[in-house]
């Protein structure tokens, strides 16, 4: 059976709110994620010509702020309302520890939801140093180390390479997962995917 590929951002709401579900799913059917952070801005401005700072105030209160709150009740997912006010800063660093931990060989799953909840249930900010490598260590793994080799050069390509293939192949935003090639955007399509899993759906699009 082939890997689930998981494009996403460790700061994205829908990640989080679908992340624990998402983990559920995948175990249950016996394979293996494959997280591939990217570059939320870049992904998301190769398909809209809006991005989420321009979007209207109406789409806004509605999409991350009332739909946010009842996938939240309805996932039973923790959630801290608002936006966090670091939302904004670069996530650069986040994303490349979770990129340097794959390329090390570790299962990242319970590093991913953590960041993803600390983030919003906590408003943790994800572009701190010691915010990363305190939970790391709760995570198991060695956070100074793996901050230490985000900044690669191998990382930083990994990375770019990642943001590359989501444009390449239409990701309209975080999360995004690929089941034997199927793309199913967002975490509202995750009973999709679960049904995926167990029998492909039929394929008669272009």
């Amino acid at each position: 059976m082939s890997d689930i590929e998981y494009f996403y951002s460790a700061h994205s709401v829908f990640a989080y709110l679908g992340s624990a579900r998402f983990m559920e799913i995948a175990a249950a059917a016996g394979r293996t994620i494959v997280h591939k952070p990217v570059i939320l801005d870049d992904v998301v401005e190769a398909v809209t010509p809006v991005d989420f700072i321009a979007r209207s105030k109406a789409h806004r209160a509605y999409y991350f702020g009332r739909e946010v709150e009842r996938w939240a009740e309805f996932r039973n997912v923790p959630l801290k309302l608002g936006m966090p006010s670091n939302h904004r800063n670069d996530m650069s660093l986040v994303n490349s520890m979770l990129i340097a931990a794959t390329l090390q060989g570790h299962n990242v799953d319970q590093l991913s939801h953590s960041l993803l909840m600390a983030h919003w249930a906590d408003h943790a900010d994800l572009a701190d140093k010691a915010n990363l490598a305190r939970l790391a260590g709760e995570a198991g793994l060695d956070g100074v180390a793996l901050l230490d080799a985000a900044t690669s050069e191998a990382v930083k390509a990994v990375y770019v390479a990642n943001t590359a293939e989501a444009v390449e192949r239409s990701v309209f935003g975080s999360p995004t997962y690929m089941v034997d090639g199927d793309m199913f955007y967002g975490q509202d399509r995750l009973e999709f995917v679960e049904r995926a899993l167990q029998k492909p759906f039929a394929k008669n699009w272009p």
